[in-house]
């Protein structure tokens, strides 16, 4: 049975597979990389089992002879593919913006992403006008550690026993568990919810707005029905 989630002062979101379906563009660049060295085609449900994590563990799991120059190469390359692709096949989750708008305390991003591309990102989907801090992962190890969620504490001025963090991978669900914040699982991300479980996470939804409560959720669903009475008529 899913624990219904109280409010908290402060709230913590991963990017990739919790607010933005962004997993087309971002295995689009990896597979881009790939093509351009000749290698090996990836899959893309194999390569969206790593969106939340460094490119490094790809890279290092798939070429352990590579050198960290050559690792260093292939990221700069995904980034150029990447940002070159303009986000034109990611999406906004179903219940993003509705929740977040909805949705009391204080709010900040803890994510893999660097901290200027993701308030680039944010800004395109409409998104950062709802948080307080935009917090990136620069120059510090990746989430599972959790060196981003001590970040984004932070610049908030917010303590661990503050915050709710949100997350789909497991990555994200360790890194809030080291850090001392509660936890709380999309279903709907990237993650398989094995791995999830396996970190105990405070908490699960299946649709942001259960952030807020019921209402909102009730609220769109009766309007998705009388559109759809509507549009039968």
């Amino acid at each position: 049975m899913t624990r219904t989630v109280p409010r908290y002062p402060v709230y913590l979101f991963d990017i990739d597979g919790t607010l933005l379906d962004s997993a087309a563009d971002i295995c689009g660049a990896i597979q881009q990389v790939f093509a351009d060295a000749d290698c090996r085609p990836l899959t893309f449900e194999f390569l969206k089992g790593y969106i939340g994590r460094h490119l490094i563990d790809l890279f290092a799991d798939l070429f352990p002879n590579y050198t960290p120059e050559q690792m260093d190469e292939w990221i700069a390359e995904y980034r150029r593919n990447y940002h070159a692709r303009g986000h034109t096949l990611t999406r906004v989750y179903p219940g993003v913006t509705e929740a977040l708008a909805a949705l009391g305390g204080r709010k900040a991003t803890a994510t893999t992403k660097g901290t200027p591309s993701t308030r680039l990102i944010l800004e395109q989907f409409g998104l950062l006008q709802f948080f307080d801090h935009v917090q990136g992962t620069d120059g510090f190890p990746s989430k599972p550690a959790p060196d981003v969620i001590h970040a984004a504490l932070a610049g908030l001025g917010a303590t661990p026993e503050e915050c709710l963090f949100v997350g789909d991978s497991a990555a994200d669900m360790e890194a809030g568990r080291s850090a001392g914040v509660k936890t709380c699982a999309v279903r709907y991300g990237y993650g398989k919810e094995a791995d999830l479980a396996a970190h105990s996470p405070d908490y699960w939804i299946s649709d942001l707005r259960e952030l807020v409560g019921q209402a909102i959720c009730l609220s769109h669903a009766g309007a998705q029905r009388s559109g759809a009475r509507r549009a039968v008529k």
